[in-house]
């Protein structure tokens, strides 16, 4: 009995927990399930509130866009209607333009016709007075011309007369300058030839191998060569030996000296070669002016321009039928004062005369024109005395202003061995060259233009960041054709366009 009570005791303890617990958890369950409640009424508000920033904004964007657009339409009808102004404007402008000149044409029919009537009554009145002054004269038009050319020739027959006189006066006056033309004239007839000298246009070389090494690794040295000095380098079967082919002396000797000093060095590359042909250059400028100034020198001739002087010496370069064009002027020089001191005239004049009596030749592959022309021009531009322009002028001339004109011409004869029929042909033949060499560099993007092969040949070097590879070929078919169109000449003529672009930097 005493076990039971505790036991029992004990049952209705759990019991008691037991129900405690239930209520317990009820209560937590109910005070979570509010919270949850509360949360999730929470989340909806603020999905609502969002839902309304959202369409909030989204109206403000729209009625911003639809501003902007109304704003934009504005603007364009505006400036259409601006246009349609101006458009209106211009039709009434162009309507009152036409009427004003509508105007003028017909005031100026009224006036051609008024002009046509008033020429009509002139003629008119002038037939009517040729009609009352013969009338009056008694003799007809021809009649009283006749009468007043036979008293106007009896009138003047005495004044003739005397003018005569005076002529003879001034020629007795002028006879001993005559006599000594005549003397002059005489010594030109009587002019002998001499022995002229050769051109040389061949480069010896050390060896047969120094061939392959000029030709270079797929002909890129001797291409090299022929862009840089503008000569056609011809390498055959001639033992040891190269031979260069341009009609300017001057463009051969840079390339002889350039191939000597790169057969020198050893080094025989593109970027060698240009800086060789360089080098040559400036040496063969320099050779030039001590060429000028030895002729001066050696003949005595003072007060040249410098200028002057450069073209002198670029004579040494330049050959005459074989003949050495600044050889000869120097030798014309010296017969020119010879006989004028012979013969009583100005000795300066005719040695200065005799000394730049060729100083065309320098400028024949750059100018235009005679040789003697040429010459006279540029000494006229350089400060030349007009006596001694006129020597240079004249010296291929029938009619002569002055004694030392005949003098210089006679020491031209005299010194020169130029057949006359050969003259025409060179000079031809030098300014096809030239006019080959102009038709190519009148085109646009043209650095260099060389003609080659005694003109069977022209190599135009283009710039290559102004024409590509298509402008290059239409140029070359372009150049073709203005040849054909301009110019004559014998069988064909080859034209190569080259196009090279280079990437150069230097380590540092």
């Amino acid at each position: 009995m005493d076990i039971v009570i505790p036991i029992v005791v004990a049952l209705a303890g759990l019991g008691l927990g037991a129900l405690g617990g239930y209520y317990g958890k009820r209560v937590l369950s109910r005070q979570a399930k509010d919270s949850a409640v509360q949360e999730a009424s929470r989340i909806v508000e603020t999905a609502k509130e969002q839902e309304r920033a959202l369409l909030l904004e989204a109206k403000e964007e729209a009625l911003r866009i639809r501003s902007s657009a109304e704003a934009e339409l504005k603007e364009r009808r505006a400036e259409i209607q601006r246009v349609e102004r101006r458009i209106s404007n211009r039709e009434e402008n162009l309507e009152h333009r036409s009427s004003n000149l509508d105007r003028r044409e017909r005031k100026f029919g009224e006036r051609e016709k008024e002009l046509e009537d008033r020429h009509a009554e002139i003629d008119a009145l002038k037939a009517q007075e040729v009609q009352r002054l013969e009338s009056i004269a008694g003799l007809s038009l021809d009649e009283a011309k006749s009468t007043l050319m036979k008293r106007a020739e009896e009138e003047i027959q005495h004044e003739l007369a005397l003018r005569y006189r005076d002529h003879e006066e001034r020629v007795r006056s002028e006879a001993n300058d005559k006599a000594k033309n005549i003397i002059a004239g005489a010594i030109q007839r009587l002019a002998s030839e001499v022995v002229s000298e050769a051109t040389v246009t061949t480069v010896p070389l050390p060896n047969d191998d120094m061939k392959g090494r000029l030709i270079g690794r797929e002909g890129r040295n001797i291409r090299a060569i022929e862009k840089a000095t503008g000569v056609d380098l011809i390498i055959d079967d001639t033992p040891e030996a190269v031979t260069l082919s341009c009609f300017d002396p001057i463009r051969r000797e840079i390339a002889r000296l350039s191939l000597i000093k790169l057969m020198a060095d050893g080094r025989i590359h593109p970027a060698r070669i240009e800086e060789m042909v360089a080098k040559a250059e400036k040496e063969v400028w320099d050779t030039i002016w001590k060429a000028g100034e030895s002729a001066v020198f050696d003949t005595g001739v003072r007060a040249l321009n410098p200028e002057v002087v450069k073209l002198l010496g670029r004579l040494k370069y330049r050959y005459s039928y074989g003949e050495n064009v600044l050889m000869h002027s120097t030798e014309v020089a010296h017969l020119a004062g010879a006989m004028a001191a012979e013969l009583g005239a100005n000795v300066k004049t005719a040695k200065m005369g005799g000394l730049l009596h060729d100083l065309g030749k320098a400028l024949t592959h750059e100018v235009e024109g005679p040789h003697a022309e040429i010459g006279a021009e540029v000494a006229t531009k350089h400060g030349v005395p007009p006596a001694v322009v006129a020597t240079i002028a004249e010296h291929h001339s029938d009619n002569m202003s002055s004694i030392e004109s005949f003098i210089v011409a006679a020491a031209d004869a005299i010194s020169a061995a130029r057949p006359g029929a050969r003259k025409d042909t060179v000079e031809n033949y030098i300014k096809r060259l030239e006019a080959l060499e102009d038709v190519g560099k009148a085109f646009n993007g043209v650095e260099k233009c060389y003609a080659i092969q005694a003109g069977r040949e022209m190599r135009v070097l283009v710039k290559p960041e102004d024409v590509n590879d298509e402008a290059a070929t239409n140029m070359a078919r372009d150049i073709v054709k203005k040849i054909e169109e301009t110019l004559v000449y014998p069988g064909q003529i080859k034209v190569t366009v080259i196009r090279e672009s280079r990437a150069v930097e230097f380590a540092r």
